[in-house]
């Protein structure tokens, strides 16, 4: 019985599915409007997680360029020194199985930086046992014997739409792809006799990669008596400290997507809604035909799942060229902030079974209680009785409520946020309290403007402006969300560009900066005491080395520069609290502050304590007072263990700097050579050095790189470095503006479809009122008041709502993810091209049915339903 009444039910479903599908045959764009809030949703999110997992998988699985992956790498201990090319050619004659390599940037004949990588093709190929894909592709011949060759991945050259040939280092290089399968990923591969003298670091390494089992290369390197002391030998990690050291951007990645998908159901969820309130009429004349209330809600959840599953395909297919765009500006951020190379990436199923899911989940969950409701409605029920406006009213103000809750809790965590995971939490949780105050906080301010205009068409027109709040509530939400988002970004990226700006300033204070290479210092203080007499000399000591504190042992770059230097160019952090004091605070008080800045300089530049970066001070819980103890090892037997007098900002290093005085740095003997040095006073020595010929920065410069012999990536101007820096930033924020551009489409299009659907199941009142009357051009003008109204509304209460978004993002997120203290700064231009964006688009989507409006009968859209 009950397996014969399981059936029925289930033929019965079927022929409503029938029924209901054949709906959308009529009126395809509420079928549409569902399909594209998925299709958007998902396309969003899988790319996103597409191009994240690609660039993970890239970290555990990027090998040598043209070989596999090395199990122990050789380096310097200092930073910006070579290794002699003589030492590879040592480890291959004791057996070891070796690669050398180097590595550099070149610039091209446009002034465009490229990274190029070299090594011994031969040896690179033979690491790879099974193999043969590179040989048979590769011109060894012509590689070997130096000509001119430089070779990319066929998704790099692709990308690039690059030239058959490349002008690099001076030199016209031909320009090889190279299947995806050879690990090149984003790097120019070059014979390493090429790049050597490209890079003008003839004789001289960056690393040597090592094959084999780990602990046997290490038993067979103390055998071999090669002189290894004084460099670093670092094991293979499989990617997991880059993982770590990327873990905020790709979490950050993953947060943009996950709202662009929120975004998208909405968008969804209203076009599913405004098809049931269509269909009402037809699925209440079904169950007075005898259809029972279990078939009908079973028709439902089919005909939904049918929906998630077309929408989730295509956007699945929509999302993979999705990824294929966004890895370029993937690859290009994390290479230059984490020097991480991406490899192409595959596309998985299981994408599209966890897009397909999630969807599925949330539109079981926010479309049930629809089906519900309407599943069990009395039959004698009038259609339209569901709809008053004292129920939308109710339900507004309980959500109101329920967001006003969400505030609270979200104020009530905010001081116990300690980590930007925490921090992001506290976004989501303000992320869904936002939409929540929209619909009631919309009724009160139309309310409040309905008493400002008499009686007429005016009042007329806001009194129905706040009747369309419902059925605009979701598509607003959505937009709500977007631009917030829109606006926290936009505040994040324009605080951030002024903060490096104003932190450039301080830092660069000589007009040239040189980089020699090991052994060449002398050489180039010589050079310059000849050929440009009279500048001032400022010199900077670095090298690698290890941080304990809080019982945490990291890697660091320990810094040293002449006393000159730290005290020109270290910019301290103070409290967050004294920008708002500095406006109140006495004279006396301001300059006591900046004494107990200069004091705590003092005492670094004696040698007493040390100065750390923020990023350092925020990983490791330090403050000024505390104690941090500097190892030569990661095992730290030996430390010199020291105050720290300062935090000073530093936005130019992923890793943790420590500054200290160069009596500690000769204390802790290491190399006496400096690896850069800065010169500045050019305009007071142009007299001088006339005789030489070096009137400028721009003539020293090139006589730096023409008489001394020096690569242009050897020596930087000011301006260089600060054009540079500007650069980089620029694009590692472009991939989150174009996700974030992105969720504002996403929602404009929604906003479009809602506006569409509203003004095209309108056409009934509006056919009334041209019959009373009300001429076309007022028509318009009134729709379009109504529209541009809600919008306008929307976008104003954006600006607070997205103001406490973007503190919370600077304040909390960015400063517990990256270490960077950034003052918030309003960008007025940016939020004034999202709200003409918006309106434009409000516009368009009203323009468009009443044109459709306009081609047909008056008498037929008197006969349309009325909303």
């Amino acid at each position: 019985m009950n397996d014969t009444g399981a059936l029925t039910t289930i033929k019965l479903a079927w022929q409503a599915l029938k029924v209901t599908l054949s709906h959308y045959r009529k009126a395809p764009l509420q079928a549409g409007a569902i399909l594209l809030g998925i299709v958007l949703a998902v396309t969003l999110l899988i790319g996103v997680k597409a191009t994240n997992d690609n660039a993970i998988n890239s970290y555990r699985e990027a090998g040598e360029a043209l070989g596999q992956q090395a199990s122990l790498f050789i380096t310097p201990k200092a930073r910006g020194v070579s290794l002699d090319e003589a030492l590879y050619f040592q480890l291959r004659q004791s057996g070891i199985q070796a690669l050398p390599v180097i590595s550099g940037v070149l610039d091209d004949a446009q002034g465009r930086q490229w990274q190029v990588e070299g090594s011994d093709i031969v040896a690179a190929l033979g690491t790879f046992e099974q193999r043969g894909n590179g040989r048979n592709h590769l011109p060894l011949n012509r590689l070997l014997a130096g000509e001119p060759i430089i070779v990319m991945s066929d998704s790099l050259h692709q990308g690039l739409k690059a030239p058959p040939t490349l002008s690099l280092g001076g030199r016209t290089l031909e320009v090889l792809a190279l299947a995806d399968s050879q690990q090149l990923g984003n790097r120019l591969y070059l014979d390493i006799s090429l790049a050597q003298q490209l890079l003008k670091r003839e004789g001289t390494l960056s690393y040597i990669a090592l094959f084999g089992e780990p602990q046997r290369l290490k038993e067979r390197l103390k055998q071999s008596g090669l002189p290894l002391g004084k460099l670093n030998i670092s094991e293979q990690d499989k990617g997991a400290a880059l993982t770590a050291l990327t873990r905020s951007f790709h979490l950050n990645l993953n947060a943009m997507g996950m709202l662009a998908f929120v975004v998208g159901l909405f968008i969804a969820y209203n076009g599913v809604r405004y098809s049931l309130m269509k269909r009402r009429r037809l699925l209440l004349l079904l169950l007075k035909q005898g259809l029972g209330r279990r078939a009908l809600m079973l028709a439902l959840l089919l005909e939904l799942l049918l929906l998630v599953f077309i929408g989730s395909a295509s956007g699945f297919i929509l999302a993979l060229q999705l990824s294929q765009w966004l890895q370029p500006m993937v690859a290009l951020t994390l290479e230059q902030l984490y020097g991480a190379t991406l490899l192409p990436g595959n596309w998985r199923w299981q994408w599209l079974a966890e897009g397909a899911g999630l969807t599925l989940i949330a539109a079981l969950l926010a479309c049930v209680p629809l089906y519900l409701e309407l599943c069990h409605q009395s039959l004698a029920q009038n259609t339209q009785s569901q709809w008053h406006a004292h129920r939308h009213r109710s339900m507004h103000k309980r959500l109101f409520l329920m967001g006003v809750a969400l505030l609270a809790l979200t104020a009530l965590l905010y001081p116990l946020s300690q980590t930007h995971q925490h921090s992001l939490g506290l976004m989501g949780l303000l992320t869904l309290a936002i939409p929540l105050l929209l619909p009631q906080l919309l009724q009160s301010l139309l309310g409040l403007l309905a008493r400002l205009f008499p009686s007429g068409l005016s009042k007329y027109a806001i009194a129905d402006t706040r009747e369309l709040v419902a059925p605009l509530a979701l598509a607003m939400m959505a937009l709500l969300l977007a631009l917030c988002a829109n606006i926290a970004m936009n505040t994040l990226v324009g605080s951030f560009d002024k903060t490096l700006r104003s932190w450039l300033d301080t830092r660069l204070h000589a007009e040239l900066y040189i980089r020699p290479g090991a052994g060449n210092m002398a050489s180039l203080e010589h050079f310059l005491e000849q050929q440009a007499p009279g500048l001032a000399h400022f010199y900077q000591w670095q090298a690698p080395f290890y941080a304990k504190g809080s019982g945490n042992t990291l890697e660091i770059n320990l810094i040293s520069r002449d006393a000159d230097s730290i005290a020109r160019t270290t910019a301290l952090k103070t409290p967050a609290q004294v920008t708002f004091q500095e406006q109140v605070a006495s004279k006396e008080q301001v300059q006591g502050a900046q004494n107990q800045q200069q004091q705590a300089l003092q005492t670094v530049i004696q040698g007493q304590a040390l100065a750390i970066s923020e990023p350092l001070a925020l990983t490791l819980g330090l403050a000024p007072g505390d104690k941090l103890s500097l190892c030569p090892d990661k095992d730290c037997k030996t430390p010199l263990t020291l105050p720290i007098s300062a935090i000073y900002y530093d936005y130019g290093n992923p890793k943790g700097e420590v500054l200290l005085a160069q009596s500690l740095w000769q204390e802790l003997k290491l190399p006496t050579e400096a690896v850069s040095l800065a010169v500045s006073g050019m305009a007071t020595s142009v007299e001088r050095a006339k005789g030489a010929g070096l009137t400028s920065i721009a003539a020293l410069e090139r006589a730096l790189i023409q008489e001394l012999g020096l690569s242009p990536v050897q020596v930087y101007s000011q301006q260089k470095i600060r054009d540079e820096a500007i650069r980089v930033f620029n694009k590692t924020f472009s991939i989150t503006l174009v996700l974030n551009t992105l969720t504002l489409l996403v929602a404009a299009v929604g906003l479009f479809s809602a506006v569409l659907m509203l003004t095209q199941s309108r056409q009934a009142s509006l056919a009334m009122l041209r019959s009373l009357g009300l001429t076309r051009g007022r028509l318009l003008s009134m729709l379009l008041l109504q529209m541009l109204l809600v919008v306008l509304l929307t976008c104003l209460l954006a600006l607070p709502m997205g103001a406490i978004l973007g503190y919370l993002l600077i304040h909390k997120v960015t400063l517990q993810a990256f270490g960077w203290t950034i003052a918030m700064q309003w960008d007025w231009l940016a939020y004034g091209r999202v709200v003409l964006l918006s309106l434009l688009c409000c516009i368009l989507a009203v323009i468009v049915p009443l044109y459709w409006q306009s081609r047909r009968s008056l008498v037929s859209s008197l006969q349309q339903e009325v909303l």
